[in-house]
């Protein structure tokens, strides 16, 4: 009987590899242990070939290279799987991780209600994330609904009544449940609800498809935006743009200090922000693709005509050529100091993704980042306000919370946008910085001190906020998956992984809840990439990005060569297609 050969694959290391140099033949089990390329049906009839079945523990000619993790940690949704390292699927992993500690239950009203957490501002923002994996999406966003006030508004918080933020405001902006100790409460001076409910729904309702309901909350959506841009409070007609008390971007307390226990709007210096008018023009937008879904062309229309008129009333008010004002006062209102004009915030990084921007204005703002980073004396860009506000904010001091920390949320925004608008390289700079800053905190935290990196005391807010950001940046933006229908059933495929240094990996994304799933396989080499994509769609917007000096010359999908067109983003060159998978595989080979 023939003895079977165990190989310790670490000892097999220390004997190949010295110094990076090999002293020793490997034996030759360990290349008949692995299976061939040439036998892997993924490759059958194909002119570039997957090197390395995914997921595996080792990788490399003799194995000397770790990675992947020994129970496969960092595959699930969204995953990622790499022959060069694990470091991307591990970050992924911890960004899930803190996604996930932040869920939580509310019992109110006779209900169990499931948030993320319990401001709809920080679910819809950390929906981005929580949406792959979640199995009950819906019943924080549907109780914000159902309860939307008769004007329009609606509550944006559920909170313990001893924690006392209901009596921030009015009795018409607050719900009390006794029996539960529990209270709905809209923090008036907030101006960024309404339009995080309809990305809400918006986000819902392409996990599921389900026409029924998105027909149920329409009106209650569009009412929500009614409200927005006609109220006195709200709205100011003058300017044609919707309007705030004097805070910093989004955040909900002015530079009076009695605002900390009073969030009402009767008094207070009043502004235009410009986040929350980008925020409303891609609600409008939004309402304008949910419609034409149901097949309400003429409504669909009328919110196109709104939000282009929106658009010219913030271009022409609030875009300063570069990126845009961060609060312009009005009716009245004194501007705090000189640096309006000039104050980078958070939401120029959001802007980026809400539709709003041409490529050209979407590569200022990245630019104006970049450029004050250099300038700042900070340990990165990712500020939430820049220049910050002396000699304080309400009591924060330049650099403390929101006057001018770091913060990921912007970093996952900005990354985003850079992927989409010609600057893929800058995108995956902020991406493995954020690798390498989780790796060294073993956590991501909601804010981080301007000078020094380290992290902000966790009760500043929900780390998850900043995670579901980065997540998302590497979903939409690097791994370029987008869902343009519902379910996937439609795909905007923009991969742009050339700008990385891995060569082979696989990508899995989808919707557990409704088990629909999109699995990607993509390899590089000398003779051009591959990209294998599984997905439930039928069809694929392709826009593939090609790596730098080299000169697409054919395109073969599943094997056939197609015709294909090419773009240019910046300076950046695609090979765009629109195909029709066979069988759910849409397999892409560009060759050089």
């Amino acid at each position: 009987m023939k003895a079977i050969k165990c190989i310790n694959v670490a000892v097999l290391v220390a004997t190949v590899i010295v110094a990076g140099c090999r002293t020793t033949e490997p034996p030759a089990e360990w290349d008949s242990r692995l299976p061939d390329p040439a036998t892997l049906k993924i490759n059958e009839g194909r002119r570039i070939m997957f090197a390395n079945p995914l997921p595996r523990m080792r990788s490399g000619e003799y194995g000397e290279v770790l990675c992947g993790t020994y129970n496969n940690r960092e595959l699930s949704l969204p995953g990622a799987l790499t022959t060069s390292d694990s470091r991307l699927g591990l970050f992924l992993q911890k960004l899930r991780e803190t996604l996930m500690a932040n869920r939580r239950l509310l019992f109110l009203d006779g209900k169990v209600v499931v948030c993320n957490h319990n401001w709809i501002r920080d679910h819809v923002h950390q929906m981005k994330g929580w949406k792959h994996w979640e199995y009950d999406p819906l019943s924080f966003l549907q109780l914000i609904i159902d309860t939307q006030r008769k004007d329009g508004q609606f509550f944006e918080l559920a909170k313990q009544m001893d924690d006392f933020h209901w009596t921030f405001v009015g009795p018409e902006s607050h719900r009390l449940f006794p029996e539960d100790n529990m209270s709905l409460v809209r923090l008036e001076l907030e101006a960024d609800v309404e339009y995080l409910v309809v990305e809400g729904a918006w986000q819902y309702y392409r996990m599921t498809g389900d026409d029924e309901w998105l027909a149920s909350v329409l009106p209650a959506l569009e009412k929500g935006i009614d409200y927005q841009t006609s109220d006195h409070l709200r709205w100011e007609p003058s300017l044609g743009l919707c309007i705030r008390p004097y805070t910093i971007d989004t955040w909900d307390f002015t530079n009076d200090p009695s605002s900390g226990r009073d969030r009402r709007v009767a008094g207070k210096p009043l502004c235009a922000m410009h986040g929350d008018n980008t925020g409303v023009y891609q609600a409008m937008k939004l309402l304008a693709w949910m419609n034409r879904r149901l097949g309400n062309e003429a409504k669909a229309a009328e919110w196109d005509v709104r939000a282009a008129t929106l658009r010219e009333s913030i271009m022409k008010n609030l875009w300063n050529g570069r990126f845009f004002v961060h609060q312009l006062p009005v009716r009245g209102t004194k501007p705090l100091d000189e640096n309006e004009t000039n104050r980078l915030s958070l939401s120029d990084a959001y802007a980026l993704n809400r539709g709003i921007l041409t490529g050209d204005e979407c590569r200022a703002v990245i630019d104006a980042f970049i450029e004050r980073g250099r300038t700042a004396g900070t340990f990165s860009e990712f500020f939430t306000i820049d220049p910050a506000y002396e000699p304080s904010f309400n009591r924060y001091k330049p650099g403390e919370y929101v006057n001018g920390a770091i913060s990921p949320f912007t970093a996952g925004e900005l990354a985003k946008g850079a992927f989409a608008n010609g600057r893929e390289g800058y995108g995956w700079s902020i991406i493995s910085r954020w690798i390498e800053k989780v790796e060294n905190d073993k956590a991501i935290y909601f804010l981080y001190h301007r000078k020094t990196g380290e992290s902000v005391s966790e009760e500043a807010g929900p780390s998850a906020w900043g995670a579901a950001a980065l997540m998302d940046a590497v979903e939409e933006g690097l791994a370029g998956i987008v869902d343009a229908g519902t379910g996937y059933d439609e795909i905007a495929f923009s991969p742009r992984w050339p700008v990385t240094p891995y060569r082979e990996l696989r990508y899995v994304t989808g919707y557990e809840m409704s088990k629909k799933y999109v699995d990607v396989r993509h390899i590089q080499n000398d003779a051009g990439f591959r990209y294998h994509l599984r997905s439930p769609a039928s069809k694929v917007k392709a826009h593939l990005l090609v790596p730098e000096g080299k000169s697409p010359m054919t395109l073969l999908v599943n094997g056939k060569e197609t015709a294909f067109a090419l773009s240019t983003v910046g300076k950046s060159m695609y090979v765009d297609a629109v195909v029709a998978p066979t069988c759910g595989v849409a397999d892409f080979e560009v060759l050089y």
